[in-house]
């Protein structure tokens, strides 16, 4: 199946003790992630470049997406690659997209459409995971993984160094469907080639079972 390339910014702004990421409520009626809270990003355009040179056209795609949907102005240089992903196989229409990071001005404005883009907050990563859990903020999973990951690193200054200083890592989930749900499985899984869950050995995982979502990430 074809894979459609785009590219997405987490947008992230200085706070006291973590900081705060926007993200975006697309409207509810849109046929891709409807309703869903999102960063800014959205599918490559043949203005963005070529596909012979990825990574050049998904940062050009990121700041124009970025200013169409937030009215934000950023330039290539300000994007940081954390990670590119690949919609499972198993669904409908599949995305090839680059997730970078990138760091606003405190006074920053967003300025959205009020039509593609109804809505926007500042979270911090744990709030937005909160919302989500809550019912007020609908997450994708690639969204939900990697809120946790940045909640894990905790204080702004300690996100650019990690990130900036490793590859950003690929991901081409398995997804494994379960009685109440599904879980996806990440290529550093125990289970990703064999989809028994109980295997043992690592952790790389996203639980999405009805009761709420689980992320997992543990060494063998």
């Amino acid at each position: 199946m074809h894979l459609i390339p785009a590219a997405t910014v987490i947008l992230l702004r200085g706070a006291q003790i973590y900081p705060e990421i926007l993200l975006l409520h697309r409207n509810p009626d849109l046929a891709v992630q409807g309703g869903a809270w999102v960063f800014p990003g959205g599918r490559l355009e043949p203005a963005d470049g070529t596909p012979d040179d990825t990574l050049r056209a998904a940062r050009a795609c990121a700041v124009r997406e970025t200013l169409e949907e937030a009215g934000l102005r950023l330039t290539p240089d300000d994007l940081v690659p954390m990670s590119r992903w690949v919609t499972p196989e198993e669904l409908p229409k599949r995305f090839d997209t680059w997730f970078f990071l990138a760091v606003a001005d405190p006074g920053v404005h967003v300025h959205i459409d009020g039509r593609e883009i109804v809505d926007h907050r500042w979270y911090s990563a744990e709030q937005a995971i909160a919302a989500h859990h809550t019912g007020q903020g609908m997450l994708s999973p690639p969204a939900f993984v990697l809120l946790s990951q940045l909640a894990a690193l905790g204080p702004l200054a300690n996100i650019m160094t990690k990130i900036t200083a490793a590859p950003p890592l690929h991901y081409t989930p398995r997804l494994i469907p379960l009685p109440d749900g599904a879980c996806t499985v990440y290529q550093q899984d125990a289970a990703y080639r064999s989809g028994d869950l109980a295997s043992p050995g690592p952790r790389h995982r996203l639980w999405m079972r009805a009761a709420g979502w689980r992320y997992e990430s543990l060494p063998g």
